[in-house]
């Protein structure tokens, strides 16, 4: 059951909805790389820089500008094209800006979520689903060790609130229209991934701590942070991407057996705090230490976040690549080649290479 991802992937068609975000950009990247035919259904960029205009990738693959919340749109866009694997990463992904957009929150992660299996329940092609929710769908205890996929799901804001209805609706879905026991009749196995905080190039969402201290690197200013005592789980973009890919796999070549939930994070000795975050990144952009913390009243978010993978190390070969220090030298390095003009898309790709080569090396 050795998973070979590069073989893999050559000629399938894989749907990969939010393909204009941050983590779709880099997937959608990577697949192509692969030799997957990707088709991409996503909101516009949802930032201006993005990594998905910067890349021209809507020149690689077949983008859909669609709301995951059109039904019929969608439906119709995976019936015509007919995908063998469909990942699903289209969300509202902000802890903040759920606060005060809650019914878009809701409508987006739930009922696209529930959009999302009707047109699969109205398509005869697709084999495996991938659906990408959160490390917060988990009802947060502040516990000093790492959640597991039988942990109770809740979560305290809108957006964590709403993954954890993601992962229900899921559940509910591959129970009543895609059961394991009657695999062999509808051939559609699903799972879901839950990753912890991601963190690499090209990310300009707003609210979120790496994106917030290269702005303010790049300027010359001082870094503003809320929590910096708060701990979680930091892991290179391509970490939690490369356990999607491997799932997916098991789920299209294995079906039922790998059909639940998957926690994709890093070792335990990577979680730290955001303090230790921007300290890091500064001493690698510059050697200057220059951030000062926020002491305005900040809406709840969790203190403590830990993520138990050992599900997925132990069935699915997967395991992190890259530490938290070479994940911020990637990033600097990245961010470094960008002020200096270097094609976007090949610095990437070249890191990509580069993780391949390193995974490679580890045997996974």
């Amino acid at each position: 059951m050795e998973t070979v991802v590069g073989d893999f992937w050559k000629n399938k068609t894989v749907f990969l909805t939010g393909h204009t975000g941050f983590k779709g950009a880099w997937l959608s990247l990577w697949l192509t790389k692969l030799g997957a035919k990707v088709v991409g259904y996503s909101l516009n960029p949802p930032t201006d820089p993005s990594l998905y205009s910067l890349c021209k990738l809507d020149q690689l693959y077949h983008s859909i500008i669609g709301d995951i919340r059109d039904l019929e749109k969608l439906t119709k866009s995976i019936i015509d094209h007919r995908p063998e694997i469909v990942i699903h990463m289209a969300a509202q992904p902000l802890v903040r800006y759920s606060y005060s957009n809650p019914i878009e929150t809701y409508t987006t992660n739930v009922m696209g979520t529930v959009n999302l299996f009707e047109a699969i329940r109205k398509s005869n092609s697709v084999k495996a689903v991938v659906n990408v929710t959160t490390d917060k769908c988990y009802e947060n205890n502040e516990w000093h060790w790492g959640y597991r996929e039988q942990d109770a799901l809740g979560g305290f804001d809108p957006y964590s609130n709403s993954k954890a209805c993601s992962e229900l609706v899921t559940s509910a879905y591959r129970n009543s229209y895609f059961n394991l026991n009657d695999y062999q009749s509808h051939g559609v196995a699903i799972a879901t991934a839950r990753a912890g905080n991601v963190i690499g190039g090209g990310d300009w969402a707003l609210d979120r701590l790496i994106p917030d201290c290269m702005n303010s690197l790049l300027k010359d200013e001082t870094i503003l942070i809320r929590n910096p005592q708060s701990i979680r789980p930091w892991q290179h973009v391509l970490e939690p991407l490369n356990g999607y890919l491997m799932l997916a796999q098991k789920l299209f070549e294995f079906g039922p057996q790998f059909a639940q939930a998957w926690n994709f994070g890093p070792e335990d000795d990577d979680v730290n705090t955001v303090k230790y975050i921007v300290e890091q990144m500064c001493f690698k952009w510059n050697g200057k230490i220059n951030y000062k913390i926020d002491d305005a009243p900040q809406p709840h978010e969790a203190t403590y976040l830990k993520l138990d993978c050992s599900k997925a190390k132990a069935l699915i070969g997967w395991k992190p690549i890259w530490n938290l220090d070479k994940a911020l030298d990637s990033i600097i390095e990245w961010n470094k080649e960008y002020k200096a003009g270097i094609d976007i898309g090949k610095i990437c790709l070249d890191q990509i290479d580069l993780f391949e080569q390193e995974k490679s090396k580890l045997g996974t």
